[in-house]
């Protein structure tokens, strides 16, 4: 079972900044994915950045480009949230999400991940 631990998160007004880390544990298999996605109230959740352990890329939505950076620890077991310049539609709730293996449909898929944190509440001020 693999276990998934965020902290961060918090209050902050427009423009500034908040980091979020990611911890994920029990992985049983050699690859893995590690994402963050988000959900505001009366959205669905989407996808905003992402790691495969098998690569060097990071995977981000188009709508934190330029602003979020995602960055892991040599183990990609680790993923941190650097969201700078932070916009009132960044607000919601905040998911740090993993999986055995990887999917077909890309880490930032919502059906990318099997195993969640219990999120954490980022909001903004305008």
């Amino acid at each position: 079972q693999v276990q998934v631990v965020e902290s961060g998160g918090g209050s902050v007004q427009a423009g500034g900044s908040l980091r979020l880390s990611c911890t994920a544990s029990g992985f049983i298999e050699s690859e893995h994915l590690i994402g963050w996605f988000r959900q505001a109230p009366g959205k669905e959740r989407e996808g905003v950045a992402c790691i495969y352990n098998r690569d060097d890329r990071t995977y981000y939505a188009d709508s934190v480009k330029g602003r979020f950076t995602a960055f892991a620890d040599s183990a990609k077991r680790t993923l941190s949230l650097q969201m700078d310049n932070l916009k009132p539609e960044d607000a919601g709730t905040y998911y740090c999400g993993a999986r055995n293996g990887w999917y077909v449909g890309g880490c930032l898929s919502n059906d990318a991940m099997s195993y969640w944190g219990e999120g954490t509440l980022v909001t903004i001020s305008s």
